[in-house]
């Protein structure tokens, strides 16, 4: 369906490729499965495919950030009625425009099994329409299961590493004892597929790095020749395309307010223009280029597969449109320049027990004071009743509104909500636990005690203990070396063939011996249409409005360069600012991966940010202060000047030792609830002072 442009100074019929689109990219959300609106992404269509530029529809549907239960215990990341709901809608559009369709990490995870299932979703969905209006989707899956066999290989070679300093080394029982393994492809395997399939209509991906898509689209466009590793126009050209992507895989995150999905223009130099698809949402320079620090252990230096992207180049400028921003100056750096090996992430998980919870809360003052005290008896109580039992458990608590000595500060609630949580060697076990200390908790006694008849109100959901089943951990989240060529895509099992039959099924076909390459693909159509007729002419619309214009052939249109608010005056009210939390735009902390949190602190205005950064307020020691680490524990931390923001990032700890997100006992796996100890940071006199 789309159509490669030569590498010349001039696109297809002689276009000067300098001034006209490479392609429109619209991404429709950011995670496919979570609901989009086909309204914005039906007229963002219309203007695009008025254009005749290249358009396609891509979007990512993978994350780790809700732990490792998808890679260990098979499931997906959204119910498979939610994805039939976005296909549905994305397969008529696709239909209706002639564009394609192109999506990664399938099924969240992007494991084998689940691409599989939303493989066979997309052929259910293209054969429900029949007659003039039956579907022919050329379809191409790619796959990228690795096989346990080679890692431990690469393992023992010295060739894996963690990916960043908080992930601990690999050892062979981690290998053992994951249940599937998946790698990030990068934008290569995607590429291959696109040069070996021109006509495609829908590719379909594993596991991949999230802009990969994007670039992949992209370079294919522009003729990008990737092993032209030291060539600076080709390192333009990824970098802006990767950049690009990073942005656009979190849908319309980049907009205020926060818009469904968001769209790209894109420049065969690596220039390109985002805005929100929706209406009444604008992008700002600091709200495009703070994204960028989004999830992300630092701002300016952004590691991908085969290579890292640098952003201290890059310019964000304001349109007239008062909406859409113009980046440039991003460039990407090949691993292999350096003379270092192609890496991919490893991600994989592994079970690790059983789990039962029980919850509820207590509203007695008398109790609430004592609490620590009661919870201690009762594992102890729990602890002798089940001493004769074979096993192993961990019984640990969870506490909502229990008083932490803030009460000056903020106010306390007047009720204490409890989870007692019991990871176990068997489920028959954690749930006696459970069982035994919902007990202790309701019937427990304690000093001043008045209210005998029972210390716990429990029963939501009509369940007094609630059996979770396997418990997960990540086992892998580590960094691969490759020999050249591995990262591209074998195109020597090219059809569809019977899956591996146990649960490490490795690249869609079963097949466990050494390639060359180490993704491949299968490839079908989709739908009763008859592909040998012609197609129908895609809706177009006659008026050519101003979105059409900044994203058409008139690239150079005046542009005014914005960095927020010139004004540094700051109040609350009519009050000045005492904390932090009263001085920034925004205050975020978010997982950066599954062994780090990061924290962004976003200022209103120029003036605001430069005082703050002139203060030394913020600083490695004061995040350590803050969150009771050592100095040294900082993984990042510092100022990025194109989103007036601080960054800062920290390792994941839960109880004192350092451990990945989800698991047992894990309360906040996304970790965007971790920031209130910045919030709470008083600010000097001297600095409210010069804010006046």
């Amino acid at each position: 369906m789309p159509i490669a442009i030569d590498n010349g100074t001039t696109g297809t019929g002689g276009v000067n490729a300098e001034i006209t689109p490479l392609c429109h990219i619209i991404t429709p959300v950011g995670m496919l499965g979570y609901g989009l609106q086909e309204g914005e992404t039906t007229a963002a269509l219309r203007r695009f495919v008025a254009t005749g530029v290249p358009t396609a529809m891509i979007l990512d549907s993978g994350s780790t950030d809700s732990g490792p239960d998808r890679l260990a215990l098979g499931t997906m990341g959204c119910p498979r009625s939610s994805y039939v709901r976005d296909l549905r809608k994305l397969l008529r559009l696709a239909h209706e425009f002639h564009v394609p369709l192109i999506f990664s990490s399938a099924g969240s995870d992007g494991s084998d099994e689940h691409l599989r299932e939303i493989l066979d979703i997309i052929e259910g969905l293209a054969g429900e329409e029949e007659g003039k209006d039956a579907y022919s989707f050329k379809t191409v899956g790619i796959f990228s299961g690795i096989d346990k066999a080679l890692v431990k290989d690469r393992w023992r070679a010295g060739a894996i590493s963690g990916c960043g300093a908080c992930v601990p080394p690999l050892t062979e029982e981690d290998i053992d004892a994951s249940v599937r393994v998946v790698a990030q492809m990068g934008p290569e395997p995607f590429i291959d597929a696109m040069v070996a399939n021109p006509d495609f209509d829908i590719i379909a991906g594993g596991r991949a790095y999230d802009p990969a898509p994007y670039v992949a689209y992209c370079a294919y466009l522009a003729g990008v020749d990737m092993k032209d590793w030291s060539n600076p126009t080709v390192q333009r050209q990824l970098g802006g395309f990767t950049h690009m992507g990073k942005i656009l895989e979190c849908g319309g995150a980049c907009a205020e307010p926060k818009s469904h999905g968001a769209t790209a223009t894109v420049y065969k130099d690596g220039e390109f223009i985002i805005s929100p698809l929706t209406p009444t949402a604008r992008c700002t320079p600091v709200s495009v280029a703070a994204h960028t620090m989004y999830e992300k252990s630092r701002p300016d230096i952004l590691h991908g597969p085969g290579g890292y992207f640098d952003l201290n180049t890059a310019t964000y400028e304001e349109l007239e449109d008062k909406r859409s921003i113009r980046v440039r100056g991003s460039t990407f750096h090949f691993t292999r320049e350096s003379g270092n090996p192609y890496q991919v992430k490893l991600e994989a998980g592994q079970i690790i027990g059983y789990r039962s919870l029980f919850m509820g809360s207590i509203r007695d003052p008398i109790l609430i004071k004592q609490l620590d005290s009661l919870t201690e008896l009762v594992q102890q109580y729990a602890a002798s009743q089940h001493d004769h039992i074979p096993g192993t458990y961990t019984f640990d608590f969870h506490f909502y509104g229990k008083p932490d000595g803030t009460e000056e500060v903020f106010p306390q609630s007047q009720e204490v909500f409890l989870i007692g949580e019991v990871l176990a060697s068997s489920q028959e076990l954690a749930t006696s636990v459970a069982a035994t200390g919902k007990i202790g908790i309701t019937h427990g006694s304690y000093p001043g005690q008045k209210a005998t008849s029972g210390n716990f109100a429990f029963g939501i959901g009509g369940k007094s203990v609630i059996e979770l089943g396997s418990c997960s951990k990540f086992s892998m989240y580590h960094l691969m070396d490759l020999e050249d060529g591995e990262e591209r895509l074998s195109l020597e099992d090219s059809v569809t063939a019977t899956p591996a039959r146990n649960g490490n099924g490795v690249n869609g076909n079963g097949t466990y011996k050494k390639k060359s390459r180490l993704f491949t693909q299968t490839v079908s159509v989709k739908g009763k249409g008859d592909r040998s007729l012609p197609r129908s002419a895609a809706p177009t619309t006659t008026a050519v409005n101003g979105d059409v214009k900044h994203n058409g052939h008139e690239r150079h249109e005046s542009s005014v360069t914005a960095a927020g608010t010139a004004n540094g005056s700051i109040t609350i009210g009519n009050s000045k600012p005492t904390t932090l939390g009263d001085l920034a735009k925004v205050v975020r902390s978010k997982n950066a991966g599954p062994y780090e949190i990061t924290f962004d602190l976003i200022f209103e205005s120029r003036d605001t940010y430069l005082k703050m950064k002139n203060s030394d307020l913020l600083s490695a020691k004061a995040i350590a202060d803050a969150y009771n680490l050592l100095e040294g524990d900082i993984v990042w931390c510092g100022y990025f000047d194109p989103a007036q923001a601080f960054k800062a990032t920290i390792p994941r700890i839960r109880a004192g030792k350092r451990t990945p997100g989800g698991s047992f006992m894990e309360n906040d796996v996304h970790g965007s609830q971790q920031h209130l100890p910045l919030v709470n940071v008083k600010l000097p006199e001297e600095l409210v002072a010069v804010l006046e």
